[in-house]
């Protein structure tokens, strides 16, 4: 299977990536925002980071990059694209996912563990993953997800809610909802269910020994189903 991760100038977790793609049987490459044309791929990564410095406005300097054309075309045309923090806020920055990602509720940086609870497994993502809940670690400033009443009418009838801030249990409360989401969403899909752009980082969590293992789960189970 191969893989592509878009590198932008602030870019600061593609490395990370590059790794966790690799560890679990991915063919990967790195491609510079400025490269027009994608290589052969099965799976994009938009990875985290602070592309351009989140001046502007997070996500929306990167989503006018060169290569940023290939990645909607490879969209629309059913391939696989995955955005990770910041390229979450890319993701919605292009059209390609509805809503904004705000500023956190109480205005500060996170950087912590959190659990999510997985509330659609009928896509590639997360079809066939045992587990429930996991346990990824988010780093953010801007990772409140907000959208209106209609687009939320929307995404809840299609389905498009991927995961939501949970505690170990399960169980999705404001208490538990670690910078505001609307809804406590940490993660949507499009229509499609084939763009993933969620907040937290499963390529931090690869490693029992440095992290945990969670991360492994998500990565494991998705090259499997793409396979």
């Amino acid at each position: 299977m191969k893989s592509s991760v878009i590198t932008f100038p602030g870019s600061n977790c593609d490395r990370d990536m590059d790794v966790a793609l690799k560890k679990f049987g991915f063919q990967n490459k790195m491609v510079w925002h400025n490269d027009i044309d994608l290589p052969k791929s099965d799976l994009v990564v938009l990875p985290g980071g602070f592309s351009y410095g989140d001046y502007l406005r997070c996500g929306s300097m990167a989503s006018k990059s060169k290569i940023m054309k290939s990645v909607i075309n490879f969209a629309n045309s059913g391939g696989m694209v995955m955005g990770i923090c910041n390229g979450f806020q890319i993701l919605v920055e292009t059209g390609m996912l509805p809503g904004v990602l705000l500023r956190n509720k109480y205005l500060e940086f996170i950087c912590k563990n959190v659990f999510v609870k997985i509330k659609n497994k009928q896509n590639i993502f997360f079809k066939n993953i045992d587990n429930e809940i996991l346990e990824l670690h988010i780093a953010h400033n801007e990772g409140n997800f907000f959208c209106t009443n209609d687009q939320l009418k929307e995404i809840n009838d299609n389905e498009q809610i991927a995961i939501n801030y949970c505690n170990e249990n399960g169980k999705i409360e404001d208490q538990f909802n670690p910078n505001g989401s609307i809804e406590n969403i940490a993660g949507i899909l499009n229509k499609k269910k084939n763009v993933l752009g969620m907040m937290p980082h499963p390529e931090r969590m690869i490693d029992k020994y440095l992290s945990g293992e969670d991360g492994s789960l998500f990565f494991n189970n998705l090259i499997n189903n793409i396979k």
